[in-house]
């Protein structure tokens, strides 16, 4: 029995820079972070006494005689590409999936990364990221950037970028009470409201909003001066933050809805210096950066919303629990 742990991302800047369409012609970029929120799966091989050879569990249970018959995309074809099969899959996860933190890629990555553990074989972060993207942007074809899957294989706080085909991984080299600081000064509230982010996409039109992007790909370089040079107030980082926001919804009629507006309003009107919704739009999760003598004012301006606490992780995907098995292909 295989387990991996892999952290969901908070992305600051640079979204929508990350999708191939954009950066093959003009480069992009984006600063992330991982935080400690996971999705958890467990694989194993089941045995033979059942009627069905493969089990997968989540929001459903599908139990199948052939892996070409699972419904899940993306378990069916991370079991094809991975040459898997009779497997029971699990999956589990802190927050809900369609929510903007990067849920579907982070399934992707631990899945792939529990597949090559049970295999007996061993698959750096940088193999789980590429195959990651492969398998939902291609196999599955799901429309959609490269930052989560890259995040979710890292963990960390980073700038990725992204140029013909290719990425790079830097960390942001930060004193550890600045980044504290930084931690304690963003809170984040749960919308309620759910989407599929390759929907979200698809309705944006990444050719006629190339000024825009241009724009927001120059704020990550930006912001990483500000985290790094210790005298910059960090207020700045929420006030660039407000900007992302602010350009970002001009790319498309669906990143954000009248209610997702009235609460980004409010929290600014009670104090917060910026913010943005977390994820391709249209629902899931609000960041703040709020500085602590605003914190109780922005609290009470979206109680009827539910903050989720948390804190920043460095790991990426993790195999918590490694039991290797002795299993013969042939029937």
């Amino acid at each position: 029995m295989i387990i991996t742990k892999t952290p969901f991302r908070m992305s600051f800047f640079g979204g929508g820079t990350d999708m191939p369409e954009f950066f093959s012609e003009h480069g992009g970029a984006v600063l992330s972070t991982t935080f400690d929120k996971y999705c958890y799966v467990t694989v194993r091989h089941i045995p033979r006494f059942f009627e069905y050879a493969s089990e997968v569990v989540y929001s459903k249970i599908e139990r199948v005689s052939k892996v070409d018959d699972l419904e899940h995309p993306l378990v069916r074809n991370a079991m094809k590409l991975c040459d898997m099969e009779e497997l029971r899959v699990g999956y589990d996860a802190d927050l809900p999936a369609r929510s903007g933190l990067g849920t579907s890629s982070s399934f992707a990555v631990g899945l792939l990364s529990a597949f090559h553990s049970l295999k007996g074989s061993y698959a750096s972060k940088r193999k789980l990221a590429k195959e990651a993207i492969y398998l939902e942007r291609v196999l599955c074809g799901e429309v959609g950037g490269w930052q989560d899957q890259i995040a979710a294989s890292y963990g960390g706080l980073n700038k990725i970028t992204f140029r013909e085909g290719a990425f790079e991984v830097d960390p942001v080299i930060i004193k550890p009470d600045r980044k504290r600081a930084l931690e304690s000064n963003l809170l984040l509230f749960f919308t309620g409201f759910t989407r599929f982010s390759s929907d979200v996409q698809r309705e944006q039109s990444y050719s006629e909003r190339t000024a825009q992007l241009i724009r927001m790909c120059e704020m990550v370089e930006q912001a990483e001066r500000i985290l790094v040079d210790s005298s910059a107030p960090l207020r700045h980082f929420g006030e660039l933050l407000d900007e992302t926001w602010r350009l970002k919804r001009s790319l498309g009629a669906g990143i954000s809805t009248n209610p997702i507006d009235d609460f980004y309003e409010r929290a600014i009107a009670a104090g917060a210096s910026g913010g943005k919704l977390l994820g391709a739009g249209g629902g899931g999760f609000l960041l703040f950066y709020c500085e602590s003598d605003v914190q109780g004012s922005v609290r009470a301006a979206l109680s009827d919303l539910m903050e989720i606490p948390f804190a920043f992780e460095n790991d990426g995907v993790r195999v918590i629990h490694y039991s290797p098995e002795e299993y013969d292909a042939a029937r």
